[in-house]
């Protein structure tokens, strides 16, 4: 090899031995171009937070306060294998609800258990009970469940009113919208006074609050709070063509709550004032529709009944074979009544009992009769 090639070659083995030396550098970090630091970015300082505001301190001791006494309620069916003949259970559903009393009893909504083989209740410390029904009312969307074990901790949510809300206080739910459990949102009362159909029985839910604070499924039969932690109402719809939260949401009165659930303690079931005599939905719309007339058509009179002893007139036939128009109630305590509907309703305002001024049309006149409510049969 000439002195040419021998330079060469030294050449290239300088070169070889530089990169091994670069290619070592790069794999043990130990080489950093003077560009790296720009690469890395500018440190930034931590600005403190300093304490919360007093709003916000609120708010999360009233979710603190509160979360113990809101539960996990999960559902299923038992169904049979066609083929084995096996029973088996199946999940059903999710809801909410919370601690009504020390004696193990939960306050949900209705339509939470309707249908349900068997429900579960978890606590907010993962422990899990099997729950029975206590009693239900369909018509006001109500459910008491009672799991094993008495509930000296959690304690039962403090109770409120609903008669005295105002439009605009502030409110908070707490409950497990779409299985995520023990979740808070807040917002205000939006509207008082609210009516929507009940989940069956023809019958219609009196006095909801319409509130925007996120209500989702899953959230139903969770506590609607104040700002003082105080229950007044039970989270039971939405209004939403998706099924998600649209900023509309109602809950059941605490005052409802009150005047039910003590029934469904003691009774498994609530039992409604009544006046004693029979109507009917079917037949008094279509009354309606012919006679133009809106008010609830008296179709019979039970002897001794509260609308006997007020001489309420029933639906009657004429001697010549035609239907002739008794009373028609037109209001019940001053409140319009257009539909039975609307009758039952206005009728749940009062306890068994009670005196009550109807409003009725008799042969085109306006009267006014007193009657002292009876239990249902």
């Amino acid at each position: 090899m000439g002195r040419a090639g021998s330079a060469d070659l030294k050449r290239r083995r300088g070169r070889g031995l530089r990169l091994s030396a670069l290619l070592g550098c790069l794999l043990l970090g130990t080489w950093q171009p003077a560009g790296m630091a720009a690469w890395q970015g500018e440190q930034r300082t931590i600005t403190p937070r300093g304490a919360l505001g007093a709003d916000e301190r609120a708010v999360i001791e009233l979710f603190e306060r509160t979360r113990d006494s809101v539960v996990y309620i999960s559902t299923s069916e038992l169904v049979q294998d066609f083929w084995t003949r096996n029973v088996f259970a199946v999940p059903r559903g999710t809801g909410s609800g919370f601690v009504w009393d020390e004696a193990g009893h939960v306050v949900t909504n209705f339509h939470v258990i309707q249908g349900a083989a068997r429900a579960t209740v978890r606590l907010a410390d993962g422990r899990d009970y099997p729950a029975r029904l206590v009693g239900a009312s369909p018509a006001h969307d109500i459910a008491v469940l009672r799991i094993g074990v008495a509930f000296k901790s959690p304690p039962p949510v403090p109770i409120g009113t609903s008669h005295d809300l105002q439009v605009g206080q502030k409110v908070f739910a707490i409950g497990n919208p779409f299985g995520l459990d023990w979740t808070l949102t807040t917002g205000i009362v939006s509207a008082l006074d609210r009516s929507l159909p009940a989940q069956e029985g023809g019958s219609i839910v009196e006095h909801l609050i319409q509130t925007d604070a996120a209500i989702n499924p899953g959230n139903s039969g969770g506590p609607l709070l104040d700002s003082a932690g105080r229950l007044i109402g039970i989270n039971t719809a939405i209004y939403s063509p998706s099924g998600a939260s649209a900023g509309i949401g109602f809950a059941v009165p605490v005052d409802t709550l009150m005047r039910v659930v003590p029934q469904l303690i003691r009774h498994g079931k609530y039992t409604r004032p009544a006046l004693g005599m029979e109507v009917d939905a079917g037949v008094n719309a279509r009354l309606s529709r012919l006679l133009g007339i809106e008010g609830v058509f008296v179709l019979d009179v039970a002897p001794g009944s509260p609308a006997a002893a007020a001489g309420l007139i029933p639906l009657r036939l004429t001697p010549d074979g035609r239907m002739a128009a008794g009373d028609i109630i037109i209001a019940v305590a001053g409140k319009p009544v257009d539909s039975v509907a609307r009758l039952l309703a206005r009728l749940d305002d009062f306890a068994v009992g009670d005196v009550v001024q109807i409003g009725l049309l008799r042969g085109g006149q306006r009267h006014t009769v007193t009657v002292t409510l009876q239990a249902e049969n």
